[in-house]
């Protein structure tokens, strides 16, 4: 299958492109926007945690804006990465606490001891993988296009080009765009107002991981998403580097979750059955 320019740019700039620590983005000769926005942690105290020096407590850090892998459900931060995030606690006989902030300082905060491991739908890249140690992979993902269920300028990744695009700031998604020369980068700090951006008129797309997108135009008819090809990747925990204790048992929980059945079992909780 032919590959679109735009993936054909990513694959030759590599996610070099971003090489700044927390890849906000400085790509070539797009033009960006960000969003002004702030978002903070307001998890209720069962689900967040200024310490991770409890020998009774691990920390999880995450952006619960992200459905379904981690999202609020009342004052619980509840999602497929927390039900992952649970069994580590449980292998280790420890209680689960959530610290819930932007992604884009995620891998900040594991470095500051904010936390002691990150699930947050994280795609483990080379750039990435230079500040954090990261598990084996538990999901494969891919991003997709999003645009007005009447539009017909934009039919493949090609056709971003010359036009505004909504992205979460220091996603995958991000990243990929910024590297695309010819594109007015619009960055927010949560998917769901990159959306209503769309709907509201102000960006032309928006491209994301798919299970979220999914999920954030349900039930919605003046949107849609394409069924194009697009990037695939793979979602992996984060630790702070050198941390092999916890990167092991981590490991160990992943194998044993889809060894076991229960991984299947969480699975069809969040995304349905397989086909």
């Amino acid at each position: 299958m032919k590959q679109s320019k735009l993936f054909k740019v990513v694959s030759l700039i590599g996610i070099s492109v971003l090489t700044m620590g927390l890849f906000v983005g400085c790509g070539n000769s797009a033009t960006k926007t960000t969003d002004a926005s702030t978002q903070t942690a307001e998890a209720s105290p069962k689900n967040s945690t200024e310490t991770t020096n409890s020998d009774n407590v691990i920390v999880m850090g995450t952006n619960a804006e992200f459905e379904p892998f981690e999202y609020r459900d009342g004052l619980d931060i509840v999602g497929f990465d927390v039900e992952i995030a649970k069994a580590v606690a449980n292998k280790l006989g420890k209680e689960l606490k959530i610290e819930d902030m932007a992604f884009d300082s995620l891998i900040m905060g594991l470095n500051n001891d904010k936390m002691d491991f990150i699930a947050a739908g994280m795609t483990a890249t080379e750039e990435r993988a230079q500040q954090v140690d990261f598990s084996d992979s538990y999901f494969k993902s891919k991003q997709v296009i999003i645009v007005k269920a009447d539009n017909t300028a934009i039919a493949s990744a090609d056709d971003l080009v010359g036009k505004s695009v909504g992205v979460q700031l220091g996603t995958t998604g991000d990243l990929f765009v910024s590297g695309t020369e010819g594109v007015t980068v619009v960055q927010v700090k949560k998917g769901t107002q990159a959306v209503m951006d769309l709907q509201n008129g102000k960006v032309d797309a928006v491209v994301i991981d798919e299970e979220p997108a999914k999920k954030m135009i349900a039930g919605k008819t003046d949107v849609k998403i394409l069924e194009v090809p697009f990037i695939e990747e793979e979602y992996a925990i984060a630790v702070k580097k050198g941390n092999t204790e916890l990167l092991n048992t981590i490991n160990e929980t992943i194998e044993e979750l889809k060894a076991n059945g229960e991984y299947d079992k969480i699975y069809e909780q969040f995304f349905g059955k397989t086909e």
